[in-house]
C-alpha cells in the first residue's frame, strides 16, 4: 500500500525517516540469503536475490527523495532540518552499498574459497548487526522528540550508539582476520578474482561503517540539542 507522506508528516516529521531506515535494514538483510546462495553456487537464486536488493534500494531511494522534498522546514523541533536530511543521506548509502555488493558478486560470479565460508558468514552477520543497531537507534527518534531530547531517553540512545561503535569495532577486527585468510590463499586463486574479493570484504565492512555514521549523526543531534 503506498504511503501518504503528507499525512504521515502531519502526524510526525520523524515517521518517514523511520520508514526509510526500515527499508534500509530490509535491503541489507537480503545479503544474508544472497551470500548463502552464492556459497551454494546457486546462481539462479542469487540473481533473483540480487534483483530484489536492487528493487529494494530503488524503493529506499524513492523514500529518500520524498523526505527531502516534503520534510517541513518551518516546524518547531529541537533538531535542525539539515541534520535530519544528512542522516537520511547516510542511511541511504547503506542500501546503495548492498546493491553494489550484490551486483559486483553476480557480475563476476564470485565466491569466497571454502576455508573462508564460516568466517565470512560471521563477518557479514556482524556487519548486518550494525545496520540493525542503527535501525534500533533511529526508532527512538519519536521518543526523543517527545522528551525534547532530554532525560533518560537521551541516555538510552547514547548507550545504543556506544553499542553500535562496539559492533563496528568487531567488524574491523574480523575484516583483518579475513584479509589474512585471503592472503594465505592467494596463490591458489585467480589474481583478478583476488582483487575483487578484497574489494567485497571492504564493501561489506562499509555497511558497518555507514551504520556507525548514522549513529554519529544522531549523536551530533543529541549534542546540539
Amino acid at each position: 500500500m503506498p504511503v501518504n507522506f503528507l499525512g504521515v508528516f502531519a502526524k510526525s516529521p520523524i515517521k518517514p525517516i523511520e520508514q526509510h531506515i526500515d527499508k534500509i535494514q530490509s535491503t541489507a538483510e537480503l545479503l544474508l540469503p544472497f551470500f548463502e546462495a552464492v556459497k551454494a553456487e546457486d546462481w539462479e537464486k542469487a540473481t533473483e536475490l540480487q534483483k530484489s536488493i536492487s528493487q529494494s534500494e530503488r524503493e529506499a531511494d524513492t523514500l529518500k527523495h520524498k523526505i527531502r522534498m516534503r520534510l517541513p522546514g518551518g516546524i518547531f523541533m529541537p533538531v535542525q532540518r539539515t541534520d535530519l536530511l544528512e542522516m537520511v543521506t547516510q542511511q541511504d548509502k547503506i542500501a546503495n552499498k548492498a546493491k553494489d555488493i550484490a551486483g559486483r558478486v553476480i557480475g563476476r560470479e564470485m565466491r569466497f574459497p571454502e576455508p573462508m565460508h564460516d568466517t565470512f558468514s560471521a563477518y557479514l552477520s556482524r556487519c548486518i548487526d550494525a545496520v540493525k543497531q542503527a535501525h534500533k537507534a533511529i526508532h527512538e527518534l519519536d521518543d526523543l522528540l517527545e522528551t525534547g531530547f532530554r532525560g533518560r531517553e537521551v541516555t538510552l540512545v547514547e548507550e545504543m550508539i556506544k553499542e553500535l561503535d562496539r559492533i563496528e569495532n568487531d567488524t574491523d577486527t574480523m575484516q583483518v582476520k579475513l584479509r589474512r585468510q585471503l592472503l594465505d590463499l592467494e596463490r591458489e586463486l585467480n589474481p583478478v578474482d583476488v582483487i575483487f574479493l578484497y574489494k567485497i570484504l571492504e564493501w561489506v565492512g562499509d555497511l558497518a561503517d555507514l551504520a556507525e555514521r548514522v549513529g554519529a549523526r544522531l549523536e551530533l543531534m543529541l549534542a546540539r540539542s
